[in-house]
């Protein structure tokens, strides 16, 4: 009853997370569409710094982006803040229902330099701080330099990845950087952007001129949003691909395809054709994070002939090691209800089974060794090289 009520708390969070991010970065890269877009009006209006027609689901909307002068409130105005909340609070719920509580996916037996206490406070230190390095650089005078700022927070950001890099597991440092880009976004949204609206808001209503410069300032932190949304989407599927974080240097293949995220948005989202140049450092950096997380020794395996017959294991040797490092979880009878029912709808309860799968094996067990999860169950470097000389021999059931 535990483990299958356990499994739908996590359905449910992913659920909300997903559906909330989606509300929260679509109305965010609208409104960021939305000021590149607009057009001065064809007759002047006193207030209306642009204006925008459109056409959708069969009907046209005329969109205006006005300065309101004092005493000029509407009646009914919206705000786009809770997306933004529900998608942190569901995220930081994951990462403590899945990284803290569990601890299955946190560290890396042999690898991680740190215990488990220890590596938890680091990630929580890590959002509270990171938020606030982040918030002083950018009121800083420094803020005034934006080329440089932006230089330093990149450096900042580079740092952080290295470090949780050797610290956590591949897969927790992902997340947690996740974390920490998902949780600047938000006070960003809470803490700068929603204050200066309403600081704007009041002066307005108490019919006195708004100060407008505050709404810039804002500005600039919903431009800072935008350009961390694809690499935090990133990260949020990175967890199916472990070849990205498996990889000795996943601290710069995390960082390539922050750089190719970031060079899509701004591709996406710059004005006019100018901004097309950044689809080839988009490029670049994502064909470097493809060569630097393939599995050493791929190629050379995918270019071997097929080995000798009387060196392939039999299936006996192999299903014995199956049978011990991998079905505790991955079978319909497990011992091991740590991660739910079978993760990911893998058993291996069968001989055709497991030869069915024995691609996923070569992958997961001996090119990038993510499974048995933070070999959990001691798979050895033998038992690794008699699955691979057992799948290039044809995977046979003899």
């Amino acid at each position: 009853m535990t483990g299958w009520l356990g499994d739908w708390v996590n359905l449910l969070l992913r659920w909300t997370h997903f559906i909330a991010g989606v509300a929260w970065i679509g109305s965010s890269f609208y409104f960021i569409w939305l000021d590149r877009a607009l057009t001065k009006p064809d007759h002047e209006k006193p207030g209306v710094e642009g204006d925008l027609w459109m056409v959708h689901s069969g009907g046209f909307y005329q969109v205006e982006k006005r300065r309101p002068g004092p005493g000029e409130v509407p009646a009914v105005l919206h705000w786009f803040k809770w997306e933004a909340m529900l998608t942190w609070i569901t995220g930081i719920s994951l990462l403590v229902l899945i990284y803290y509580l569990s601890g299955a996916y946190l560290l890396d037996p042999g690898v991680s330099r740190i215990g488990r206490g220890p590596a938890i406070a680091l990630g929580i230190g890590l959002l509270v701080f990171g938020w606030v390095i982040y918030d002083a650089l950018w009121r800083s005078p420094l803020a005034n330099r934006q080329a440089v700022a932006s230089a330093v927070s990149l450096a900042l950001l580079a740092a952080v990845t290295v470090l949780l890099c050797r610290l956590l597991s591949g897969r927790a440092a992902f997340m947690h950087i996740g974390s920490l880009l998902g949780t600047i976004m938000v006070a960003n949204v809470w803490m700068r952007i929603l204050p200066a609206q309403h600081h704007m808001l009041a002066a307005t209503r108490a019919g006195r001129p708004a100060d407008f410069t505050l709404g810039e300032r804002a500005k600039q932190r919903s431009v800072h949003n935008s350009y961390m949304t694809f690499p935090l989407l990133f990260i949020m599927l990175s967890n199916h691909f472990p070849a990205t974080y498996a990889s000795p240097v996943n601290w710069f293949v995390l960082l390539l395809l922050c750089v190719a995220g970031a060079s899509v948005r701004h591709a996406m989202i710059g004005r006019g054709s100018s901004s097309r140049w950044a689809l080839v450092p988009a490029a670049l950096a994502l064909a470097g994070a493809m060569f630097f997380s393939s599995p050493k020794g791929a190629g050379a395996a995918a270019r071997a002939p097929t080995a000798p017959t009387d060196s392939v294991p039999s299936f006996h040797a192999v299903r014995a090691v199956i049978v011990q490092r991998c079905q505790p979880c991955h079978s319909q009878y497990q011992s091991d209800r740590t991660l739910g029912p079978a993760p990911g709808g893998v058993t291996f309860d069968t001989p055709e089974s497991i030869a069915r799968l024995a691609e996923r094996i070569r992958v997961r067990a001996v090119e990038t060794r993510t499974m048995p999860l933070a070999n959990k169950t001691g798979m050895t470097e033998e038992e690794r090289a008699l699955l691979a000389r057992w799948i290039s021999g044809g995977a046979p059931l003899r």
